[in-house]
């Protein structure tokens, strides 16, 4: 019996990895457009499918940033300036977009463009605060897709939109993790009605990887703006000494986080160039390892683990 189960098994793997080594065709035709090229993975996905010799359309949301990439990059790629908090940015990039494919519509839209910061306790916040960071992660990303779709229609093309494994497992007060829990069911609904016209869409959630949003200084300096608007009865609650440790913890979990960005970029890759791609793409031992297990834990088990992870507010029970 347990032979049997082995068998299918192994037979079910080498299935599943030749038929993912499967590529499409003409890939040097194919244009794909990705936001937020400055830096991080959008950057490096941009050099890497420049280098496979696609048609690459890179939106940076600083001009600095997009000299920087057209210098390491070939003639093929090119540059526009987006914000996707701005509605006439995004439509000025949509028909940049269109203006250079075509007929031929667009094969990829990679969502990257994204922002970690205000994150800290809720009750340090404003309303405005959790806006900055959705406006960006989530609502731009929607309508920027919204925009594309009919190009990417045509073209019977890709959605890879870029999420994070704490959109399974929220770690995090702030607007990130709610936006990242909001990429998924936006991911979710947009693959079921695009299913029928031939457009896969495509979820990529990276775990801990050093990037402009996971940088040490700029999140411990996130966290003391945080805490110098908060009222005076909020900082009673929680005390200096627990402002002091939080601090501590977020920037000693970066610290744990990978440089090798091409982890999460080759999902990007597999995602825009394999002939099957997958649905989601978990990046990073600590997405395969540590949160996909929490996500599947009973609830009160991942409260647990995260109570004595994290430091008490001086007023705790």
């Amino acid at each position: 019996m347990w032979l049997y189960l082995v068998a299918i098994v192994g037979l079910w793997t080498l299935l599943r990895f030749f038929r993912e080594r499967k590529v499409v065709s003409h890939l040097h035709d194919k244009y794909v457009f990705i936001t937020g090229c400055d830096s991080g993975f959008g950057n490096l996905l941009a050099r890497q499918l420049d280098r496979r010799g696609m048609k690459v359309l890179a939106a940076c949301l600083m001009e600095e940033g997009a000299e920087k990439l057209r210098s390491r990059t070939s003639e093929r790629l090119e540059t526009v300036i987006l914000d996707v908090t701005k509605t006439e940015s995004i439509v000025a990039a949509t028909q940049w977009v269109k203006e250079r494919v075509g007929n031929r519509g667009l094969w990829g839209l990679v969502n990257n463009a994204g922002i970690s910061i205000p994150s800290g306790p809720n009750e340090w916040m404003k309303k405005q605060d959790f806006a900055t960071v959705l406006d960006v992660n989530l609502l731009g990303m929607i309508e920027v897709t919204l925009n594309m779709l009919p190009l990417v229609r045509k073209a019977r093309g890709r959605v890879v939109n870029v999420s994070s494994i704490v959109g399974r497992v929220s770690s995090i007060g702030g607007g990130y993790c709610i936006s990242k829990y909001g990429v998924e069911a936006f991911s979710d609904s947009l693959r079921r009605e695009l299913s029928y016209f031939g457009v896969k869409v495509a979820i990529i959630e990276p775990g801990g990887f050093k990037t402009n949003i996971s940088d040490v200084k700029r999140l411990a300096d996130n966290i003391e703006k945080l805490w110098d608007q908060a009222t005076s009865e909020v900082k009673e609650i929680y005390g200096e000494k627990f402002k002091d440790s939080y601090v501590k913890t977020i920037t000693s979990l970066t610290d744990t986080c990978s440089e090798d960005l091409s982890v999460v970029t080759d999902c990007m890759e597999h995602a825009l160039t394999a002939c099957h791609p997958r649905t989601r793409y978990s990046a990073g031992w600590d997405a395969k390892f540590l949160y996909i297990p929490l996500s599947y834990l009973p609830t009160f088990l991942v409260d647990t683990l995260y109570y004595w992870s994290f430091p008490k507010p001086a007023q705790a029970l």
